[in-house]
Formats: C-alpha cells, structure tokens, sequence
C-alpha cells in the first residue's frame, strides 16, 4: 500500500481548510486586530506545500487506500479545526478544543462551551463553518473543488457519501460532487436571505451555515428557543430539506416538485415527522399540559434529522413518554444521501421489509418474493450491508452507554450521550439535556464520545475495516 496518494490527497484538503481559515481571520483582525488565525493559516498551509509536491504525480487511489484516506481526513480536519479553538484562549484544555472541532466537523452539534455569547466572531463563525464544510462531507467538498482526481474520486465519492449507497446524477463523479455542492450553497445562500429579514446579519450567516449540514451549532446560549416563530419556521423548512436526499431536489428540478411525492422514503419520512408531532401533541392533550405546535415539531424535525437544535427544554417534558418518542427519533435520522446522521430511515424501512418477506418465505419456502421499495427491487448485497450496519450501530451504541456508566455518569446521561454521538445530533438527555452542555463530561468520556461521533458520521464501515488484519496485509 503506497501513502503517496494519501498524503497528497490530504496535504490538498490542509491546504484548503487553510485557506477556509482566512474568512474568520479577517473577521477577528477587524474585530480584534489579532493575527493568530493568519499565522495557523500560514503555518498550515507552508508545511503542507512541500509535502503536495513531492506527490502530486499520486493520483490514483486503490482500495486500501480509499478507507485509509477517508478516516483521515476527518481526523485531519479535527485536529486543524481545533487549533483556532486552544489558541483562542476560550477552551481551557486541548480536548475541549478537539472535543468541540470533532463535533463541528461530524456536525453533532455538541458543545463544551457554556456561554457561547462570550465567544469572538471569529470563533462562532470558525465553529459554524466547521459543520458546513463538514455537512454534505469533507471529501466530497475536495472531489467538487479539485479539477482532476480520475477514477479514485468515485472510489471516495461511494465510501463518504452519506447513506447505504450512493447515488451518480450525472455520469462524471466530479460533476455529480459539484451538482451536490451547487445545491448545498443554494440552499445556505437562501437559507440565510429569509433568516436575514428577522436576524441580525451575523446570526443569520452563522444559523445557515448549520443548519444545512444538520449540525445545531448555534450563537445564542438558549439555541432557538428565545426566536420568533418566523426564524423558527424558516429554520424548520430547511431542516427539513437538509434531511432530505440532495439527489431527490435533483430530480424535483428536472420533474418537478410531482417527483418529491413519487419517491417512497420522502413520503415516509414526512409521515414520520406528522406522526411523531401528532403523537406528542396528543398526549399532551390527554395529560392536559399545553404544547405549542410549533416547538414540537421543531424538536421533532430537529432530533430525527440530528440537527439538534432545542426550540424547547424536551428533557422536561411529561409524561416520560413524550421524551421516549424523542429518543427513538434519536436513532432513526432522516434520508439516505442527506447531511443528517443516525441509521438512516432507509435502512430501517429495508430491514422492516426483509423482515416481512422473511415470515412470507418461512410459508411458501420456495417462493422468490423480491424486496421493494416503491418501483424499486433492493439488491441483497445493500439488505446484507444494511443488516451488518444495524447490528454494529446497536452494538457500539451499547458498548458505548456501558463505558460511559463506567466512567461515572448515570444511565440515562450515558444513553443520552452514546444516541446523541452515535447519531450525530448533539444535545441528549440527564447531564446532558436540551439546557445542558458537555463541560462537565469525563476526559476519557469525552475521547469516547468523539470516537462514537467519527464512527456515525462515517458510517461505521470506513471506521472498522482499518481495525482489521486484512486491511494491513500487504
């Protein structure tokens, strides 16, 4: 296995998340007249250089390589994200600058911080645009912005792009990356207009920047919940279509809007939504506690697309079931190919219907009874893959909960948590609820916690085969 593609391929995304760096560097230059940012821009970007020259003829990636450069990437990503954080004086220790870039960059959305209105512009701007560069994925960013990568992109197009499988709009991957991007920036750009009618400039950019990728990084110390219901509409609307399948808004502009009520996990999805509000409203009604439409589909649409914004302190609600719904949604996340975390409502959907097809085998054995989705047949290898995800997602999940509950939190913190890092959806429930924030977590826990972020973003499979002998075999 040849690192030279690798370390061309990342010393290329160091130097472009250098020169990301400069937007909050002119910010905090006007502001403050520091110049630290430039420097680790600089420094960063200096010590890459030479690392790119000497293997810019490595351009194609084999398989090994693919996972090897996917994981690092984010790695790299975390570690240079969390330079301006440590250097800014604002994070007392380094793991709490990694812990809130790693957050950022896998756009969980979970914060160590505990007064964000005390931070610079700069670093609410770096920390909003961390999740952005992170949302539709920092690979497919650096496919769409290099003009030549061959073959080898497709091979990291199909490993990051988020969802049991990817999707090629256009026949070349490099244009598919930039259709995806176009849309990704369109929306932001629209996203940030309305919200610019009732916002502050400033809050505005930075709420648009994350709620796109689903990330829930937010400049107020309460998230949403002080907002008027016309922000919090605006960012609801885009919540939802950051959850949504970006290959689904390309056919929308070729069909029309016909094609979102033609895809058969769009309609699950939004039933989902309608549902789980109904449902929380309802008991509401029953138990006579008032609750306002609004707010409860906002933390609904919120958690199942692992935004993670709070429109309200869910943690209190009652009765209990009410929370439990909430943390179901947890796990579920929103569509295949969209910016959000959790297992994917694809997937379930796909598991619930080989479930199914299974009792009808087990009564006529000889039957060949096809397993759809809508028009479509899914494969086995995708039903197989599915089953072998579901399994490890549930299995870190508790693996996780059982060493968080070692390390001193309560079982319902150390639930919380291991959802909220698995799903990548930021605020949970106990220590850390819809108010609260990571600050007080363990050291270790929180090493455990970004490892548990990395593995939901990347979906696990990209994770897990470097642990493998095989994988080290030459």
């Amino acid at each position: 296995m040849s690192l030279r593609p690798t370390f061309r391929f990342l010393s290329i995304l160091t130097m472009f998340l250098s020169i990301f760096l400069l937007f909050p560097a002119v910010i905090d230059f006007i502001d403050t007249k520091q110049t630290y940012l430039f420097k680790i821009a600089g420094i960063s970007f200096a010590t890459c250089l030479p690392i790119w020259y000497l293997c810019r003829k490595a351009t194609s990636f084999s398989n090994k390589d693919v996972f090897l450069v996917i994981v690092l990437s984010w790695i790299i990503a975390s570690v240079f994200g969390s330079l301006p954080f440590y250097y800014s004086g604002f994070f007392n220790i380094y793991t709490n600058a990694l812990f809130e870039a790693v957050s950022g960059v896998t756009t969980t959305g979970a914060t160590i911080l505990e007064n964000v209105e005390n931070l610079p512009k700069s670093i609410l701007f770096w920390r909003a645009f961390l999740q952005w560069i992170g949302g539709l994925g920092i690979v497919v960013f650096t496919i769409a912005l290099l003009p030549l990568l061959g073959v080898s992109g497709e091979k990291l197009f199909n490993v990051e792009y988020p969802g049991p499988s990817s999707e090629k709009i256009t026949p070349r991957i490099k244009d598919t990356a930039r259709l995806l991007l176009s849309f990704y920036v369109g929306f932001t750009f629209l996203e940030f207009t309305l919200l610019s009618y009732s916002m502050p400039f400033f809050d505005a950019i930075c709420h648009a920047l994350t709620t796109m990728p689903t990330g829930g990084f937010s400049t107020f110390n309460d998230s949403i919940n002080s907002q008027s219901m016309y922000v919090k509409s605006i960012i609801l609307l885009f919540m939802i279509i950051g959850g949504t399948n970006f290959a689904l808004h390309f056919r929308v502009l070729k069909a029309g809007p016909r094609a979102y009520l033609r895809d058969r996990e769009f309609l699950y999805y939004i039933g989902l939504i309608a549902l789980a509000s109904i449902s929380i409203l309802f008991t509401s009604s029953w138990y006579n506690e008032g609750s306002n439409s609004l707010d409860t589909t906002f933390q609904v649409v919120a958690i199942l697309t692992s935004t993670g914004y709070t429109a309200t302190d869910y943690s209190a609600w009652q009765p209990f079931i009410k929370q439990f719904l909430l943390f179901g949604l947890m796990f579920v996340g929103a569509m295949g190919g969209s910016t959000s975390g959790g297992i994917k409502l694809i997937r379930l959907v796909a598991i619930v219907k080989y479930a199914g097809t299974e009792l009808k085998r087990s009564l006529h054995s000889k039957a060949i009874i096809p397993i759809r989705l809508g028009q479509k047949v899914i494969p086995d290898e995708v039903i197989r893959k599915t089953l072998a995800f579901f399994l490890f997602y549930v299995a870190f999940f508790f693996i996780a909960s059982f060493l968080f509950v070692m390390l001193g939190d309560d079982l319902q913190s150390s639930l919380g948590a291991a959802a909220s890092g698995m799903g990548n959806i930021g605020p949970s429930w106990g220590s850390y609820g819809a108010m609260d924030n990571y600050s007080l977590m363990p050291v270790v826990s929180k090493y455990i916690m970004m490892f548990c972020m990395l593995l939901g973003r990347l979906e696990i499979f990209a994770v897990l085969v470097l642990f493998t002998k095989t994988f080290w075999r030459s």
